[in-house]
């Protein structure tokens, strides 16, 4: 009894943080501009299961996406044995679906054991990976202090969670070999029967019960620990993937949207429209410079972001030894919306009046906006099909158009188009060549 009321509090401790964490970061999101997405849902559906569950773009790059695949689907298929932790710290049982399933509870409970044992693998491969080798992505300026930390933490964690699965599965075979009341006999498990007995068979019964129920306690914390430390880890990613490739633009990736102010304009000027009378005279924002300009596609691009660099490692300016780096962009998204977002829970501005004296412009700085070629390498590296782009495209129309900003020897051609048609300054009209 005692252990269920402590098993419940926990629970429910755990899950009011982390459901505060995830209001959070939902509020932060829906801080940027509406923008209405619903258009062909079977072909969204296809790709949110083939890119985020089947996690197609991963297998660009065989190794990794088979260290990762090891990670994905023991980290899914472990959660059905938090279940039954979960049902047995309710009830007070001890595992509960063992009866009823059988020789397929065997066969659950070993795939998870095989498993862990690959996740264990790959666990440390990515650690070496990042803290040993010299891999360019992992070395970036952005990736300095809590990025590098937080992807550590989580692995660590990872190796935690192992732990604890198999002190709980090995400590719990000991127990049914030796007939102990509570611990029914469940089958034959791929790895704990011969690694529990190994490492707890000289053990002394309650030894055995403490380091049992160690594991137990031990995967039930970390799990939980995890759920509260995601909204603030970049690891959100392993939910936020699915609802970011289902509304993914679907157009072709060359294909940028026209700003419907500026195309008015160019169809009146060519005679296609006429000008409205009653139109406000008021000049628009054009582009983007915050996250309230941004739309919450871009904001939930920027909370979706892995921070494997794929992105930045493909990027043509980066290559060639300019600043601009695509997964810094959308760190900085997202850092500048957890700013606002602090400054909202603060009490220190609101939503409807918001004034900081900050923009993005100050996370993303011109020179790397002017970097960028609008090719398109970091939206077609990016796994969870993350568009960069997109948001450096409208930052660079707010500077342009909004701020009458840019690079000294943007502005003639600018000039040039806005007076003549053409990006050559030319005394006579484009289409003179015609008459006569």
């Amino acid at each position: 009894m005692l252990q269920s009321l402590i098993f419940i509090a926990v629970a429910a401790a755990g899950g009011w943080f982390a459901f505060k964490g995830f209001s959070k970061v939902r509020r932060n999101i829906l801080l940027g501009k509406d923008q209405v997405i619903n258009d062909r849902p079977s072909e969204r559906w296809r790709t949110m299961l083939l890119v985020a569950f089947g996690q197609q773009k991963m297998f660009q790059n065989w190794l990794p996406a088979v260290l990762h695949l090891a990670l994905y689907v023991a980290f899914v298929i472990t959660q059905i044995e938090l279940i039954e932790i979960a049902v047995d710290g309710v009830f007070g049982t001890h595992r509960f679906f063992a009866p009823a399933l059988g020789g397929f509870y065997t066969f659950i409970i070993s795939s998870i054991e095989v498993l862990s044992v690959l996740a264990f693998v790959a666990t440390i491969i990515f650690l070496v990976r990042r803290n040993v080798l010299n891999i360019s992505r992992f070395r970036k300026p952005e990736l300095k202090g809590f990025p590098t930390r937080d992807a550590n933490l989580i692995l660590l964690g990872e190796i935690v969670l192992i732990v604890g699965i198999f002190c709980m599965n090995g400590g719990d075979k000991v127990l049914q070999m030796r007939n102990v009341e509570h611990y029914h006999p469940t089958g034959a498990f791929a790895v704990s029967s011969w690694l529990g007995p190994l490492l707890f068979g000289g053990m002394d019964t309650s030894a055995v019960i403490v380091v049992e129920r160690f594991g137990w306690w031990l995967h039930l914390f970390t799990v939980l620990g995890f759920l509260c430390y995601l909204p603030y880890s970049k690891h959100l990613h392993i939910l936020l993937a699915f609802p970011n490739t289902w509304y993914s633009k679907l157009s072709p990736k060359g294909q940028m949207d026209n700003m419907p102010e500026v195309q008015k304009e160019v169809r009146i000027m060519m005679g296609l429209d006429q000008p409205d009378p009653n139109a406000s005279t008021e000049i628009p924002e054009f582009g983007a410079n915050d996250i309230f300009s941004l739309s919450w596609k871009n904001v939930l691009d920027a909370y979706s972001c892995t921070e494997c660099g794929r992105c930045t490692a493909e990027c043509p300016a980066n290559q060639t030894g300019k600043i601009l780096s695509p997964r810094k962009v959308m760190m900085d998204v997202r850092d500048r919306a957890e700013e606002i977002g602090r400054n909202l829970d603060s009490g220190a501005q609101a939503k409807e009046n918001y004034n900081d004296g900050k923009s993005l412009f100050d996370y993303i700085t011109p020179e790397e906006l002017h970097a960028c070629t609008t090719c398109n390498a970091c939206v077609q590296a990016c796994p969870v099909m993350i568009n960069p782009l997109d948001i450096i495209v409208q930052m660079r129309r707010h500077e342009i158009l909004t701020q009458s900003a840019g690079p000294n020897e943007w502005m003639p051609m600018f000039n040039a188009i806005e007076n003549n048609g053409a990006a050559w300054a030319m005394s006579d009209a484009r289409d003179a060549w015609r008459e006569g």
